[in-house]
C-alpha cells in the first residue's frame, strides 16, 4: 500500500460530486467589497428579525443601549462618591 506524502492532501470528496457542476452558479467575490469596507454581517435570531425588521431599527436599538449603559455607568460612580 502506497503511503500518502505530506504535501498530498486527502480527498474526501466522493466522485459523483463534481465541482464544476456544484460551483458554477457560485460568484466569486461576491462580498469582498463589503469585507474590505469593514462591514459585518450579523444573522438576526427569527423572534429579534420580527421586532426589528429594518437595519434603521437595529441600530436605534444598540444605540440607545450604548446610552442607556452610560447613563447607568454615570450613576453609579455618582453613588460611590456620595
Amino acid at each position: 500500500m502506497k503511503t500518502k506524502s505530506r504535501n498530498e492532501k486527502a480527498d474526501d470528496l466522493r466522485p459523483e460530486y463534481d465541482l464544476r457542476e456544484l460551483l458554477k452558479a457560485g460568484v466569486q467575490g461576491k462580498y469582498a467589497s463589503r469585507y474590505r469596507e469593514g462591514t459585518n454581517l450579523i444573522l438576526l435570531a427569527p423572534d429579534v428579525a420580527e421586532a426589528f425588521p429594518t437595519e434603521k431599527a437595529v441600530n436605534d436599538a444598540l444605540r440607545l443601549v450604548i446610552r442607556l449603559r452610560e447613563i447607568a455607568g454615570r450613576q453609579k460612580k455618582t453613588t460611590v462618591k456620595a
